[in-house]
């Protein structure tokens, strides 16, 4: 075996825990959830049905849509809702106005439902584990034992965030891997209870199970989805594993893992059809000598679901803040050696106080259940759409190849759409509010900055005049290098007119620093700097950085100045500028957006903090503008 292949195993292992955490801990609650309220003992169809579309649905949705077509369609390695959307936007895809302004928003959209799947996740897995407790005292139940206990443990979960995902996750993989041995192992035990449960693997069972159940199978399609649960972070988790690692661990381990639990669950059931036994069927079929382990090694499982998705978030901030779809957050990087790994703590926060909130108001993960799935499948759908565009716009390939597999998938997931549609009044609503309002802040930003953008280029004096005030010596210099920090690549940025109109001097080395980041993942070192001469002392730098990269300002300013033989830069002064923002200017934008704006402005990170320049050196000029 070569050095690269022994490589690749290791991967794997760590893509079965980080990757596959959240649809490996679905077996807990999914069929417990199409089951509720359906104890028909003696009909097999209310068993196998079920039991097959959620084996059907792990192939073709997962195996098929997300690890054999969506993990091709990658963006320099990486993947996610914004790297379609960069991969879309590139030079080779030729858009209209319209159609950008139309990818822009699903590509909103698509974030946004990630963040409500982020809320939710974390809560139902750790109380579905949680609930195991109830099968080894039953005098706990419809006590608070349960949701306590649960959000003790998303409380430690949560701050044990900032110390990074590698020092938190090395046994990520290795827990996984028992989890999923313990699934199979379960399901295999059981399937001889009744071994006709194979029957489930025609897909027919599934249509007739949905035909028998007339208007309710909508309800059920809303159930099943919780089978697959946690795709769209499978997709965005490619720039970190590799479409190899993540389909090694997905047919060799996860996949085959979760077939068998079903399988053996819904056998378990047909042979034993009891109340309890619904009621929950994952712990039902556990030896009661096994119980306690069991209930341990899913706790620790869901914790480790909970942490991908957690990363996921993570990771999808980080883009939308350096694609300007949010403002400027502090962001911590976590490792050194792996990129990718930051911790965010104003998100981190929030998501602990949603979490926390969710846990204690449903207290049950089948109640739970019922606020799961909107979010979840609506992402499955603009995913779908997005595919549709790269197979159309980018592999080209002709209309009724593109149509033919988005088709069998749509098909699919407007069933989960509208089942979980119909649980709206029942805690669907939560991740419907969460969306709309990141909706609206993303949108808002993203606006704001074009308006705000337009506003100071209109303010822009050329840099002409100033070069020609230089050369006749009508502005005095004084020792040092002065960095005057703008968005704009040409002009004379506000805050160096404001320097000059305050203090009448400037440095003998002075320099316009731009920091742009591209609609890629990353930029080569060939074209990350352009320094443009201005004078023989005035130089403009422009630095570029891809959404998924860590910007290395300073070392990349450094070189940039070497370059032009700059010396003594320990004599570095930043210069940027603080805008007062008023919200009755001339845009067009309505007065509430700009008055939420204006608040966004307020908490957004400053560019020099964001970019890690030593806060000693920074001066901040307040500048004025009318929205």
């Amino acid at each position: 075996m070569s050095q690269s292949q022994t490589k690749k195993w290791p991967l794997a292992l760590f893509a079965l825990g980080v990757v596959y955490g959240d649809i490996g801990t679905s077996p807990l609650y999914a069929l417990r959830a199409c089951l509720q309220g359906r104890f028909e003992p003696g009909n097999e169809l209310t068993i196998l049905g079920p039991v097959s579309l959620m084996i059907w649905s792990l192939t073709i949705i997962v195996s098929v849509k997300y690890l054999l077509l969506l993990t091709r369609v990658d963006n320099q390695g990486e993947g996610g809702v914004f790297a379609l959307y960069a991969l879309l936007r590139s030079a080779r895809v030729q858009m209209t106005k319209r159609g950008v302004l139309i990818l822009s928003l699903i590509t909103l959209a698509g974030a946004a439902l990630l963040y409500g799947d982020g809320t939710i996740t974390p809560a139902i897995s750790v109380l579905s584990a949680v609930e195991g407790l109830e099968f080894i005292s039953p005098a706990i139940k419809q006590t608070w034992v349960v949701p306590v206990v649960s959000a003790l443990i998303l409380c430690g979960l949560f701050l044990l965030q900032k110390h990074g995902t590698v020092r938190i996750g090395v046994g990520f993989g290795p827990v996984m891997l028992l989890w999923f041995v313990v699934l199979a192992l379960l399901g295999a035990m059981h399937i001889s209870d009744y071994p006709a449960v194979f029957k489930a693997f025609s897909p027919s069972y599934g249509w007739l199970y949905l035909w028998h159940e007339g208007r309710e199978s909508l309800h059920i399609m809303g159930t099943v989805l919780l089978a697959v649960t946690g795709c769209e972070a499978l997709y965005a988790d490619i720039g970190h594993f590799g479409r190899d690692a993540m389909n090694r661990s997905w047919f060799l381990v996860a996949y085959p893992a979760l077939v068998l639990n079903y399988l053996g669950q819904g056998a378990f059931l047909l042979a034993h059809p009891t109340q309890e036994n619904f009621d929950h069927p994952f712990y039902s079929m556990v030896p009661h000598g096994l119980l306690i382990p069991v209930v341990i090694l899913a706790t620790l499982a869901t914790i480790i679901a909970s942490q991908g998705i957690i990363t996921g978030v993570f990771s999808l901030t980080q883009q939308a803040v350096q694609l300007g779809f949010l403002p400027r957050l502090k962001i911590v990087h976590t490792s050194a050696d792996m990129r990718g790994h930051v911790y965010l703590p104003q998100i981190n926060f929030l998501l602990m106080a949603v979490c926390l909130a969710l846990v204690l108001s449903f207290r049950q993960s089948s109640a739970l259940a019922s606020a799961y799935g909107l979010s979840v499948s609506s992402d499955m759908i603009l995913s779908s759409v997005l595919l549709f565009l790269v197979m159309r716009r980018v592999w080209l390939w002709p209309l009724w190849k593109a149509a033919i597999p988005t088709a069998i998938f749509l098909s699919i997931e407007c069933g989960y759409w509208l089942g979980s549609l119909s649980k709206v009044f029942h805690g669907a609503w939560i991740p419907l509010v969460i969306t709309a309002v990141l909706w609206v802040v993303m949108k808002t930003w993203r606006d704001g900055r074009a308006v705000l953008m337009k506003r100071v280029v209109r303010g822009t004096v050329p840099v002409s005049h100033l070069v020609e005030e230089l050369t006749h010596g009508k502005i005095a210099r004084v020792p040092g290098i002065g960095v005057f920090l703008t968005s704009a690549v040409d002009g004379l940025p506000l805050v160096l007119l404001h320097h000059l109109k305050h203090n009448r001097v400037l440095h003998q080395t002075a320099v316009l620093l731009t920091v742009r980041f591209e609609e890629e993942p990353y930029v080569g070192d060939a074209a990350r700097m352009e320094v443009v001469d201005l004078d023989p002392t005035f130089f403009r730098v422009i630095l570029r950085y891809g959404f998924a990269e860590s910007p290395e300002v300073m070392r990349d300013l450094t070189k940039a100045l070497d370059a032009k033989g700059v010396k003594k830069q320990n004599d570095i002064s930043f210069y940027q500028s603080r805008e007062l923002l008023l919200s009755d200017g001339p845009s067009k934008m309505a007065q509430w957006r700009k008055k939420l704006f204006i608040l966004l402005s307020r908490i957004a990170r400053p560019a020099t903090g964001y970019f890690n320049l030593p806060t000693w050196r920074v001066i901040e000029l307040g500048i004025q503008l009318e929205l």
